[in-house]
């Protein structure tokens, strides 16, 4: 069972029992990156209940901030990275030869495979501003251990979304699926990603698979999402410093915003297996974060060289003492 408080806090009650659609709010930290990146991100995924939303395991907002961005070459297995700029310019570079800065309105794609490196700058050697969404995408067992990739997408699908009240929305479908419209860049599992947009003063409807378990975050603005069946209360209200839970049997739901309001969606079919992440790497086992700390201290040949860059790079931590275990949902 489910319920929302008066206050439009949303409770979990038994919802590993609970087949039907779920509506539970959860708070997103801030973490003190420090060190080479020397910012703060609010972190909405994972959760300790919650660690994959579909194949997404990884949602960090860095900003809105002024700061210089200096992140040296360092390694990834086992995932996708999705950089999803509002403000600022960020220089990407990789171990396959990528060389590209990251803007507004691209989505910009690297597939790790087995293993891949690369590094992130802000434009420039001042302090900028800079907005975006940091997310990671766990392969599956059929694409983790194959080759290193890089995307590039300048051009994406837009879905209107039927207005009830005033004015239509839009979503733009960054990643996946949304409705009919799907976007153009490589996935590995039945996923969505897309930044939904919401007139001041709107009621629309947002389609979802009820297959999919979804989840959302506001990124300006605020929003009130109707949660009906999941809980007393018939709506809640969404904000930047939480992330609001979904579950799965729901072919839509309804957005509103009083003085409009931009959101990002991320969803997909539950994830086919549990994952041990640990630092910048998603494995099944503790041997293979083993495995890929070794191979990424010993300089090999695994995650290759990022170009324009020399013997620079962020060393990887100590592993804990401690064997890693994989992450284990409780919503």
């Amino acid at each position: 069972m489910t319920r929302v408080d008066g206050a439009g806090e949303v409770v979990a009650e038994q919802a590993a029992e609970c087949d039907g659609p779920r509506a539970v709010m959860l708070e997103s930290r801030e973490v003190p990156l420090g060190g080479v990146r020397a910012m703060s991100v609010h972190r909405s995924l994972p959760q300790r209940e919650l660690p994959l939303v579909g194949a997404w395991c990884f949602l960090d907002r860095f900003g809105p901030q002024r700061t210089r961005m200096r992140v040296e070459p360092h390694p990834h297995i086992g995932l996708q990275t999705v950089t999803w700029p509002f403000v600022g310019d960020v220089r990407h570079r990789d171990s396959v030869g990528s060389d590209v800065m990251v803007r507004r309105g691209a989505l910009n794609l690297m597939t790790s495979g087995a293993g891949i490196a690369h590094s992130e700058y802000s434009d420039g050697e001042e302090a900028t501003d800079l907005d975006a969404l940091q997310l990671w995408v766990a392969l599956p067992e059929s694409r983790r251990h194959g080759p290193p990739d890089f995307e590039r997408h300048e051009d994406l699908p837009t879905l209107r979304l039927p207005a009830r009240i005033g004015e239509e929305g839009r979503a733009t479908v960054v990643l996946g699926r949304l409705g009919e419209v799907v976007s153009p860049a490589s996935v590995y599992t039945p996923i969505v990603g897309a930044e939904l947009q919401i007139p001041a003063g709107a009621t629309v409807a947002l389609p979802l698979e009820p297959a999919w378990e979804h989840a959302l975050i506001a990124i300006d603005g605020t929003a009130s999402v109707d949660v009906r069946p999941a809980g007393d209360v018939d709506t809640v209200d969404l904000d930047d410093k939480r992330m609001l839970y979904l579950g799965t049997a729901r072919d839509h739901v309804t957005l509103s915003s009083a003085s409009g309001a931009r959101l990002f969606l991320i969803g997909g079919a539950p994830f086919e297996d549990e994952i041990v992440m640990w630092w910048n790497f998603v494995g099944r086992a503790h041997e293979e974060i083993v495995e890929a700390r070794e191979a990424w201290e010993a300089r090999g040949e695994r995650f290759g060289e990022v170009v324009g860059h020399g013997d620079e790079r962020i060393p990887a931590p100590p592993l804990p003492k401690v064997r890693l275990t994989r992450r284990r949902r409780r919503l």
